[in-house]
């Protein structure tokens, strides 16, 4: 049977790059169309719409994956009929009217406060302290490319929210990072749980599995494409 095409959406502070390890990871695995967008970070309704047009260009079911942020914008745009399975990588999961921000708020983690404005809107995480609050679980090499390659996004994304949740009509599959200092592993939880999810995973990790835990990430794509295999 042949393979879905699969579908990378990054979240703050990162770009597709962050995929790297778990597109190698599925590549092994013989999926031989994967795609990673690569989101502005502008708003909630730029990011959705510009992973809605490389979803569009698939003509075969899609697996949607969403990293952090990610999660909000398959969220809001996963409904596409070819859209099969939505998978959440230590990720939000809005319900209607909430947003990022909004559930940030109601737990903080415990990195929060390493979050930092500039003059012009965007939201970045102090350099220094990119290692320590958003993957270490990754050597310092690793995290320095990470600190300096960060995609800051407009600080208003925050409270963008969700209008009618994919996750209410879609079979999803979700990640708990256990040691995210950027999404209360609580939150997590309760996203997980709400959403009644086909399959929820919990790995000692940072907000980076994506990246220390790419086979444990790429095992649990590979599930929900072939649970939802027709």
């Amino acid at each position: 049977m042949s393979k879905p095409t699969v579908v990378l959406v990054h979240g703050f502070w990162g770009g597709a790059a962050h995929w790297s390890k778990v597109i190698v990871a599925l590549s092994r695995m013989g999926y031989t169309d994967i795609r990673a967008v690569e989101n502005p970070l502008t708003s909630l309704a730029d990011d959705a719409e510009r992973t809605r047009k490389m979803v569009a260009q698939v003509t075969g079911p899609v697996v949607l994956v969403g990293h952090s942020y990610g999660g909000a914008v398959i969220t809001q745009m996963g409904h596409q009929p070819n859209i099969k399975a939505l998978v959440y990588i230590a990720a939000f999961a809005p319900d209607a009217g909430e947003s990022p921000g909004g559930i940030t708020q109601q737990q903080p983690p415990a990195a929060v406060a390493n979050i930092a404005p500039d003059s012009d809107g965007y939201l970045w995480i102090v350099p220094s302290k990119f290692h320590e609050s958003f993957c270490q679980d990754l050597t310092a090499d690793e995290a320095l490319v990470m600190a300096v390659t960060q995609k800051a996004p407009v600080g208003g994304t925050f409270g963008d929210t969700i209008t009618a949740p994919a996750w209410k009509d879609k079979p999803c599959w979700y990640q708990i990072s256990t040691q995210d200092r950027m999404i209360h592993p609580d939150n997590q939880k309760r996203m997980s749980a709400r959403m009644n999810a086909k399959k929820v995973i919990t790995l000692d990790a940072s907000h980076a599995s994506l990246a220390s835990q790419a086979d444990a990430v790429a095992a649990l794509i590979d599930e929900a494409a072939k649970a939802t295999a027709s």
